[in-house]
């Protein structure tokens, strides 16, 4: 399967954290949601996404040795949509500028709010929820 996916992540705790060249920044306690495509397996990058152990790679992986993924959703498709994703969440969320975008010309790939606004504006993309198997 190809397509995007976006997860949800909890911050638990008020911190700085290292996000390679980005540097330390400054992440609050609370909902993140990151966006990302996989055009080659989806549910590679998704299971790569939900193992602890893995090679730092993306901006991301930094992120998530300090947070948890609470769940995931995706859209199949055969181009990347990530970045028309992450303009609909930019309209409606908090963006942390440069994260997970080097790569484009977003303002970002990962934003802030609050639970349900997060909810609110995934259900209007129409993503479908993602389940977890006894794989990942």
């Amino acid at each position: 399967m190809k397509g995007s996916y976006i997860l949800l992540i909890e911050v638990k705790e008020d911190r700085y954290i290292k996000i390679g060249k980005l540097g330390n920044l400054h992440f609050k306690k609370g909902f993140y949601v990151y966006v990302g495509s996989a055009l080659n397996s989806l549910e590679s990058r998704i299971s790569r996404h939900l193992r602890s152990e893995k090679k730092i790679h993306w901006h991301i992986d930094y992120l998530l040795k300090f947070a948890g993924i609470i769940d995931v959703f995706f859209k199949e498709n055969l181009r990347k949509e990530e970045c028309n994703l992450s303009c609909e969440l930019e309209k409606n969320l908090n963006i942390l500028k440069g994260f997970g975008c080097s790569d484009c010309k977003c303002n970002s790939h990962l934003f802030s709010g609050k639970y349900k606004d997060i909810i609110s504006v995934i259900n209007k993309l129409k993503m479908k929820k993602y389940t977890f198997n006894e794989k990942t």
